[in-house]
């Protein structure tokens, strides 16, 4: 069997003090003393804990010294954020007492273990990412700079929005999405009219904004969007971008553009230069990255076993041990399962 040594860090954390740690007759460290002389031994508290939550706070204490000792620049980041965290958790419970309960309600005793858990949070994601990133083939990203990298545009368009309450029924929720995907249809019948009549279609697209558009920022702008790219305003637009992408300067969709905010109608006016492949990198790996942990999440899990295996990592205690092989065992079948599933 092997010698029960590990979490014992944490059981001392608990036990110090100012004066002389109370003993049992076999020499044991006390936790708790009763006045008839019994106690409940460090050993004692020790075996409970770790048959409860053990693994979680091993687990936790694992990760935090190993990303640390990896990414020790992502540190004061991750401090940050945690700290971001408590406060918009502060600032949404209203009062310290009212925090409290929230966090005990989720599981955590006391803002430092809150915080300490986002914290560790933080690190593993940025560890996750960094492995998945340094296996990024140069084949893949030259495929994503030739087929998802946009030079950029300068894009106007009309939004049409549903007209949907939460009370609706199916069928009404239907009915107004129907409605308003016509609406868009009308929209381009007036201007393939427009092209037809030889007017100017940049100013009937600002016609027809300023008639139809419900984006009340542009709308009276000729719904202007300015020079866009992937990701310069909020991930709604990036359809747009993509849909500009196959049109010529001066040219509308004259399909129906679909995203979360409603439909869209979009004219292209200029096109820009594509930044080069050297100034695309960074961004390409960390879209990439994301992009595959987005599709196949057991490479979360390849991630910290790369981690901990590099690391030479070896549970002492025996029962630790097998709970962590139980459970890095259950957590690669979910994956693999959901994998499965999902193809």
């Amino acid at each position: 069997m092997k010698k029960k040594v590990l979490i014992l860090g944490v059981c001392s954390l608990l036990l110090c003090g100012c004066g002389k740690i109370p003993t049992l007759s076999n020499g044991d460290e006390a936790v708790v003393t009763f006045k008839d002389g019994d106690m409940i031994s460090a050993n004692d508290f020790y075996e409970e804990i770790k048959n409860n939550y053990g693994l979680d706070t091993l687990l936790n204490m694992i990760d935090k010294y190993i990303f640390e000792k990896e990414f020790p620049d992502e540190m004061e980041n991750g401090q940050a954020y945690a700290e971001a965290m408590v406060d918009q958790l502060r600032a949404n419970a209203g009062s310290e007492e009212e925090l409290l309960s929230l966090l005990q309600y989720n599981g955590f005793q006391t803002v430092e273990a809150y915080q300490n858990y986002a914290y560790i949070s933080y690190m593993q994601n940025a560890a996750i990412t960094a492995y998945v990133e340094d296996n990024i083939t140069d084949e893949e990203l030259q495929d994503y700079y030739e087929n998802d990298v946009y030079p950029d545009m300068t894009i106007s368009h009309i939004l049409v929005t549903p007209d949907v309450t939460d009370d609706m029924t199916d069928e009404e929720q239907e009915a107004a999405e129907k409605e308003a995907e016509e609406t868009i249809q009308t929209i381009i019948d007036e201007l393939n009219q427009a092209r037809d009549n030889g007017e100017d279609i940049e100013s009937a697209f600002a016609r027809l904004a300023e008639e139809y558009s419900e984006d009340d920022d542009t709308k009276d702008e000729g719904g202007n969007l300015g020079e866009i790219n992937i990701g310069s305003l909020s991930s709604s637009y990036d359809e747009l971008v993509k849909a500009a992408n196959d049109l010529e300067d001066g040219e509308y969709s004259t399909e129906v553009i679909t995203t979360e905010l409603g439909y869209h109608v979009i004219l292209k006016t200029k096109t820009g230069e594509k930044a080069s492949y050297d100034d695309s990198v960074d961004s390409m790996r960390e879209a990439i990255a994301q992009d595959k942990l987005n599709e196949d999440q057991s490479l979360m899990v390849d991630a910290i076993r790369y981690y901990r295996d590099l690391y030479e990592l070896d549970i002492i205690d025996s029962e630790m041990d097998s709970q962590y092989s139980i459970y890095m065992d259950n957590l690669i079948n979910t994956y693999e399962n959901a994998s499965n599933s999902s193809n």
